[in-house]
């Protein structure tokens, strides 16, 4: 992985967490164990410290930044979401920030909360527990049913087993050229969409 020191702080990275090669680390990070961080991913702790606590993931082209003297925190089972961008904030334990959505300095994501995909969360903010929040700019909606908050839970233990996946299996390969005639299908245990969940499969 690129991996750079800056002012002599190296980041720190748990040998159970996974980081993909092409993510970037760069100064005051701490990634804890079973955290998982995706393909073009940014870390730059370059301003701030960056912290990522047990179980984390952070998914592919996430940035996670800071201003000077900041400090970025995703608390224990914290779930980020492809393309989000969290800076100088607060994710608390077991939450989630969706696809392409913004976290801004000083703000509090509550525990056990979801923020909704292209949602803006304004700096400051502090958001309470196991609540949707969506908008822009963010607020809440609704408190989360308890089958929501186990929902996002399955999904952040899917990410996690990903992380022991890729330890033991990701390698670089060169494509094939076609389709070969008993393709496999990747056998992966994990939680259906919400939308499908809802329905009942």
């Amino acid at each position: 992985m690129p991996c750079y020191a800056i002012d002599g702080v190296i980041p720190v990275v748990h040998p159970s967490a996974f980081v993909h090669p092409t993510a970037v680390l760069i100064g005051d990070v701490i990634v804890g164990p079973d955290c998982y961080i995706g393909p073009a991913a940014s870390l730059r702790g370059d301003f701030g410290r960056i912290v990522l606590q047990q179980g984390v993931n952070v998914q592919d082209t996430c940035v996670v930044h800071g201003f000077p003297g900041s400090e970025t925190v995703v608390e224990t089972n914290g779930h980020i979401g492809h393309g989000a961008v969290l800076h100088g904030c607060v994710v608390r334990h077991d939450a989630l920030v969706g696809m392409n959505a913004v976290v801004m300095d000083e703000a509090e994501v509550g525990a056990y909360s979801i923020v909704a995909a292209c949602a803006f969360v304004r700096a400051g903010l502090k958001l309470p527990e196991k609540s949707l929040i969506a908008g822009l700019p963010a607020k809440v909606m609704r408190e989360l049913s308890e089958d929501e908050i186990r929902w996002k839970l399955d999904g952040t233990r899917t990410y996690q087993v990903l992380s022991q996946r890729c330890h033991a299996s990701l390698v670089e390969v060169a494509p094939l050229t076609e389709v070969e005639a008993d393709r496999p299908r990747l056998e992966v245990d994990g939680p259906q969409t919400l939308i499908a969940a809802k329905r009942g499969g």
